[in-house]
This record gives C-alpha cells, sequence and structure tokens, in this order.
C-alpha cells in the first residue's frame, strides 16, 4: 500500500517559502526550529530531491523546490480554508439538525415551539422525525432527542427538562356504566386500554403517598402504540387507560375525560433531551438544545421542578 503524503512537511514547506526563513516559518507556526528543519529535510528524504539551497545568509528554492512550492501553497491554503470554514459553522448555529420526538409531544408539544427556533437561528434547518418508538440516535444520525421515560443508564447524554405527569383517565359515560375504580385492583374489573410503549405494557404499576406499591394486569378492547390513538375509544366509553397530561389536558378541561384512581401515580417519567455521547458540538446542535431545555422546561414549571443537565454514563 502506497504511503499517504506528508501533507504536515509539505505544509511547514510551504509557510517556509513564505517566509523566507526557516526562523520567521517556525515562529508564524509556534514550533521550534529544529522541528521546522526536520520537516523539510524529511520531505527532501521522501521526495528524493534537495528543496532549498541553503547558505548562512541566503535561502533559495531550487529547480525541484520551485515546481512544489505551488502546490504546497495550494495545499496549505486549502487546509487553513477548510479548518476557517468548520470553525465558523462551529460558533454560528447554522446548518441541519436533526430531532426526533414522540409522535403525540412532537404534534402538541414541539412543533409549535419550531418556528420559534426557526426564527431565532435563521441559518439553522431542522429535520424532524417522530415516531413513539425509541430510536438508535448514533446509528440513524440524529443529533438529539426528546424522550418521555425513566431512563435507564446508557452512553447518551440526557438533560432532564421536567416532569411528565400521567393519569388514569376514563369518560363520565362508563363511569356511569361500570364504576369508579378507587384502588389499583378495580382495574381487574374494567376494560382497559393499553399504550404500547409504557415501561411494561402488560402490567400497570402504581403508588400511593404511604409508599403502598401495587401491580395490576390489565385487558380491554384496544391497544396502540401510540397514546393519543386510544382517545376517541376513551371518549366513546369504552374503557380506562393510562395518558400523559398533555395528551388528556383538554379533554379533562372540558369535562369530556375525568382523572380516576386519585391518590395513586403511576411510576415518574420525565421528558429528557438526550444526545449522542462526545463533543464539543456544533453551535446548531447546542443552540436547538438549549432553546428546546428552556421553552418545554417553562411548559413543565407548573410541576415545581427546574430542568438540570446531566450525563447518563
Amino acid at each position: 500500500m502506497t504511503a499517504l503524503p506528508d501533507l504536515e512537511a509539505m505544509a511547514i514547506f510551504a509557510k517556509v517559502v513564505e517566509m523566507r526563513s526557516f526562523s520567521a516559518a517556525a515562529t508564524e507556526l509556534k514550533l521550534s526550529k529544529a522541528t521546522v528543519s526536520k520537516a523539510v529535510t524529511r520531505l527532501e528524504a521522501r521526495l528524493g530531491a534537495r528543496l532549498f539551497n541553503r547558505t548562512s545568509r541566503r535561502l533559495a528554492l531550487t529547480e525541484s523546490g520551485a515546481r512544489l512550492a505551488d502546490r504546497a501553497r495550494q495545499l496549505l491554503a486549502d487546509g487553513e480554508a477548510a479548518e476557517d470554514e468548520i470553525l465558523a459553522q462551529s460558533s454560528q448555529p447554522r446548518g441541519l439538525v436533526r430531532l426526533a420526538a414522540p409522535m403525540s409531544f412532537g404534534l402538541i408539544e414541539l412543533a409549535p415551539l419550531l418556528p420559534e427556533v426557526l426564527a431565532a437561528y435563521p441559518e439553522v434547518a431542522i429535520d424532524l422525525h417522530m415516531s413513539d418508538e425509541a430510536i438508535d440516535l448514533v446509528g440513524m444520525g440524529f443529533d438529539m432527542a426528546l424522550r418521555i421515560a425513566s431512563l435507564p443508564d446508557s452512553s447518551l447524554i440526557a438533560r432532564r427538562i421536567g416532569p411528565v405527569h400521567r393519569h388514569v383517565v376514563a369518560a363520565p359515560d362508563y363511569l356511569a356504566r361500570h364504576g369508579r375504580p378507587t384502588h389499583p385492583s378495580h382495574l381487574a374489573e374494567h376494560a382497559c386500554l393499553g399504550y404500547a410503549y409504557l415501561p411494561t405494557p402488560e402490567t400497570w404499576r402504581f403508588a400511593n403517598a404511604a409508599g403502598e406499591e401495587v401491580a395490576v394486569r390489565p385487558s380491554g378492547p384496544l391497544r396502540a402504540n401510540n397514546a393519543e390513538a386510544l382517545l376517541p375509544a376513551l371518549e366513546a366509553g369504552l374503557g380506562l387507560a393510562v395518558q400523559p397530561d398533555f395528551i388528556v389536558r383538554d379533554c379533562l378541561a372540558a369535562g369530556r375525560l375525568e382523572v380516576v384512581l386519585e391518590g395513586w401515580s403511576p411510576p415518574p417519567v420525565a421528558l429528557h433531551l438526550v444526545m449522542p455521547p462526545g463533543g464539543p458540538r456544533p453551535a446548531r446542535v447546542e443552540a436547538v438544545a438549549s432553546f428546546l431545555t428552556r421553552r418545554l422546561a417553562q411548559r413543565c414549571a407548573i410541576a415545581g421542578e427546574p430542568a438540570s443537565t446531566a450525563g447518563v454514563s
């Protein structure tokens, strides 16, 4: 296999040509004069040709050196331009941000914020992917994702934004016909509408303020992989379901649904912004992450818990 070109030596050679001095090039590059001299000597040995005629007072290019100088200068200029372009992107929010979010949360809470994000950062574009299934951020090339969960340990970096409250809800008509459960064990007597991406969809768990914990195995006529898809069946009085506040907020306010099992709560979950490990992150990613963390934390503020940033290792 052919060895790669010695681009470092060529860049140093180009700087010596530009400065017309080994010492001046060393100062410009913040290297020792010996390092600069060795790089040029290494390049000469690789090419099998002298590049400079050197005397104590004068430095002149040989014929081979003159032929190489223009190409070396172009290599150095291209490298500096590439670095400048990346540094500019790193300091100014610019470019595409790939973002994943749960479907209903994305539609109800996230999508209304996107015009604000794009207005604040006009050179940023967002590619939004919505699915209730947890995706592989690294494998699918996403910059960040919003997740509602009690996050397990992982290599992802997570920012906890705030709590997401969940309720057991049912339509007044259903409760009038089947009675109002007051203890989780009563759910065995009711039609339960299931959400496929609950942490334990086959088992609903509850706890009360006294620390008592109860697990029940729900059964019912409908199960879906999107919680919002259960709303028509809930409002039609077909059963009960565990639903996050952001989905049923309007239905509760309008009286179309009611909260049951007051005093009992499903295991706590929270909204997190997660990103692949590593860094530093491009300015566009950090800008969008900070904006969403701040604005979504305001929407979670009714829980009285400020957002925080933490690593999940």
